[in-house]
């Protein structure tokens, strides 16, 4: 869609911040709490929290049509997950290099080929945290081991793309980087916006 269409033309006041006291910091997050004024008028306490790492998530697929994920346990679910490869990227860090290095370490490989292809805000109804996703391809093995950041135990699988997504369409796949990022890959190689090769090794 090259042009912005009329219907997303936002509507009505915005929010509007007052003073904020800080509840909690540590070096991934913060929790501020505002005063702040609704768009309705009405007064509300706000609390946010704010991310100090942009969240980096590769789709890296092979020329074979296979992507590579990573499974580890994850904390806040008390469940274990497959996901693409995600991690955080310092917000004055430069945005491919993050994406790069989290492909690097938690996998071991290197792309020849980058391209941003989706932006998200990741519950944007109480944090601000933002998502930079990338594909990756061209992809060969680099002379290293993968590591995590010394919290992580992580598993590595390679699957053909169409496995990976109808396990996200299964509900098998819960990480919403990860779900969303399989069904970009299909609407791209769906709409002629992949070389034609790869994606009918990936639709096959």
């Amino acid at each position: 869609m090259a042009t912005k269409p009329d219907w997303l033309t936002p509507h009505g006041a915005p929010w509007v911040r007052g003073p904020a006291r800080l509840v909690y910091d540590n070096p991934w997050i913060s929790v501020t709490a505002f005063d702040a004024t609704a768009p309705t008028g009405r007064p509300a306490l706000y609390g946010l929290v704010g991310f100090k790492n942009h969240a980096m998530a590769i789709l890296p697929i092979h020329d074979d049509g296979s992507v590579t994920l990573v499974g580890q346990n994850r904390f806040a679910f008390a469940d274990y997950s497959w996901e693409i490869p995600e991690g955080g990227g310092p917000l004055e860090d430069d945005l491919l290099g993050s994406a790069q290095r989290e492909l690097r370490e938690e996998t071991g490989l290197v792309a020849a080929e980058w391209r941003e292809v989706m932006r998200m805000q990741l519950s944007n109804s109480v944090t601000n945290e933002l998502a930079v996703c990338y594909l990756a391809t061209g992809l060969s093995q680099a002379d290293l081991v993968p590591e995590g950041d010394g919290t992580e135990d992580i598993a590595i699988a390679r699957v053909p793309f169409r496995a990976a997504l109808d396990a996200a369409m299964a509900g098998w796949i819960l990480d919403a980087l990860t779900v969303a990022m399989l069904l970009r890959g299909y609407h791209m190689a769906r709409e002629g916006s992949l070389p034609s090769h790869l994606a009918q090794a990936m639709l096959g």
